[in-house]
């Protein structure tokens, strides 16, 4: 069993919630998120109580108003066989071609804004809000804000690299917010599965590799994405830094877009979704 850091003599089975340090009873601080230990206790880190759980997710409903404003804005665009013939879809959707050839690099974010159909927006918004209102209040609109984007963008570096074709839609971002989830969850000792997070990504990756269509790159980039900013804005908790945190978010970020932009090469048809 291990010690406490401050009593090496006093064997403890608690550990701060906050940093992982093992604590005996003396060195205890409760709070709603967990025991924390003295010198945590201190920092002015916000502690996730039940008033900010009520607070409104400003980030989240911006992001879902943006999407189905796009979604709005290019309905009659699509064909009945799902051929794009606007040019909203055609200048907004990520290809190779695209990318390589015309430099057109805003590509790597619009694309996460624009879906095919009714169903598809209706599914990742209903993702990105459920999951809105867990991580939003959690981590804070601007770290999550940034997870949000670095997921986007390596939903865009997997799609440039394993879909050869046109690719649309928010679910490597929203993939990339359940890989934000896990490692959110895994550090306040809750379990994935128990959660339901990790059936949420074991359901959407069956469906990534069964049904034609899909751009199974944006979604595995998009998770992996996810994973990296979770660790990296965690870690910026660890320091005490959530500049810290954010710069790895950026980091990301670019090692994404140089990614994406190496893969970016060749072309040919299809929208992926």
């Amino acid at each position: 069993m291990e010690t406490c850091y401050r009593h090496p003599n006093r064997e403890t089975g608690v550990s701060c919630s906050n940093c992982g340090r093992p604590i005996c009873p003396d060195c205890m601080t409760p709070t709603t998120v967990g025991m924390r230990c003295p010198e945590c206790s201190k920092d002015r880190t916000r502690v996730v109580n039940m008033r900010n759980l009520a607070s409104v997710p400003r980030v989240t409903y911006t992001l879902i108003g943006v999407n189905v404003v796009a979604f709005l804005a290019e309905q009659g665009q699509f064909t009945i066989s799902g051929a794009a013939r606007g040019a909203l879809i055609t200048n907004g959707w990520i290809d190779r071609f695209d990318i390589h050839i015309n430099h057109q690099y805003w590509r790597l974010i619009t694309n996460g804004f624009l879906h095919e159909n009714i169903l598809h927006i209706a599914f990742n918004m209903y993702l990105l809000y459920l999951l809105g209102l867990m991580l939003e209040p959690a981590i804070g609109s601007v770290r999550f804000g940034a997870a949000y984007f670095t997921s986007l963008l390596a939903g865009s570096a997997g799609a440039l690299i394993a879909t050869p074709g046109a690719s649309i839609g928010a679910s490597g971002a929203i993939f990339g917010l359940m890989g934000v989830a896990v490692v959110e969850l895994r550090s306040r000792n809750i379990g994935v599965m128990q959660s339901g997070i990790g059936g949420l990504i074991l359901i959407n990756l069956v469906f990534s590799f069964t049904f034609p269509g899909i751009s199974i790159g944006d979604h595995i980039g998009g998770l992996i994405g996810g994973l990296l900013a979770g660790v990296a804005l965690k870690a910026g908790d660890r320091y005490r830094s959530r500049a810290l945190g954010l710069a790895g978010c950026a980091a990301i970020s670019v090692i994404s877009v140089a990614l994406g932009l190496l893969a970016a090469g060749s072309t040919s048809t299809g929208i992926g979704l």
